[in-house]
């Protein structure tokens, strides 16, 4: 039995009509939106459950928002899968996480391709697992001609890394005459990061009620809005993402100016 596809149990609020999406402005969506999903293990103690349940759960909901992100026109979600920091956590999690990462891609694939999901990966891919290496680049390969939205894979990210590796790789281009000091401004730099496909976040959401970005897409986040909500993220449904792009819309983005 794969257990990472057993459905998720719902929180309350579930049940959202097309009332949500006549309140928002299709003109107004975040095209690139970066989601922090925290609070799984908290989720399956306060259950009494092992951690492995809160963050299959986390992982099922994950599809759930993807679908409903895809619905409202979002084109790009960037979600903090696992950080270089994550790591540090016990020998047997870290196993679970990446269990959890690998019968994601092997299982939701002819999903993500009938619901026209292209998966991308961000982060030091070197240092992952073979056998969730072979399944996220049969994923990518599979659901390279979907256009819907783009479903991002922080995986061994850490934002001071990204700028680090950003730095190696321009240097090495200036070693080679590619590039001259002269002509380096912020937006060259961007373009060595991990995420110069997608550009920078219009939103940023972090579950779970944690005002921090943990070491997540630090330059991109700059000017991004971010949203903070109390919910755990397996329970961070529908309505919860309504919410956050219902905030979103009533403010105004000025970027300094």
């Amino acid at each position: 039995m794969n257990l990472l596809i057993a459905e998720t149990p719902r929180s309350s609020s579930e049940g959202y009509t097309s009332n949500f999406f006549e309140r928002l402005d299709p003109a107004n969506i975040p095209r690139h939106v970066a989601i922090i999903m925290d609070g799984n293990r908290r989720w399956a103690r306060k259950k009494g459950l092992p951690t492995f349940f809160g963050h299959r759960a986390g992982a099922a909901n994950l599809h759930k928002i993807v679908q409903t992100a895809a619905n409202v026109g979002i084109k790009v979600m960037t979600v903090y899968s696992f950080s270089t920091e994550n790591w540090n956590r016990s020998t047997a999690e870290i196993y679970g996480l990446f269990h959890l990462i690998k019968m994601y891609l092997r299982y939701k694939r002819e999903e993500m391709i009938a619901e026209g999901v292209r998966l991308q990966a961000i982060g030091d891919l070197t240092r992952l697992p073979k056998d969730v290496l072979i399944e996220l680049e049969e994923t990518r390969k599979a659901t390279s001609h979907c256009s819907r939205i783009e479903l991002v894979l922080a995986l061994n990210y850490g934002g001071r890394d990204d700028i680090r590796r950003a730095a190696i790789s321009m240097m090495e281009d200036f070693a080679k005459g590619k590039i001259a000091k002269e002509t380096v401004s912020e937006q060259t730099f961007a373009n060595y990061l991990d995420t110069a496909p997608w550009g920078d976040p219009e939103l940023f959401i972090r579950t779970s009620g944690e005002w921090r970005i943990s070491n997540f897409l630090l330059w991109q986040l700059s000017y991004t809005e971010v949203y903070i909500s109390d919910v755990l993220w397996p329970d961070f449904d529908e309505k919860q993402l309504f919410l956050a792009l219902e905030d979103y819309q009533q403010r105004e983005r000025r970027l300094g100016y």
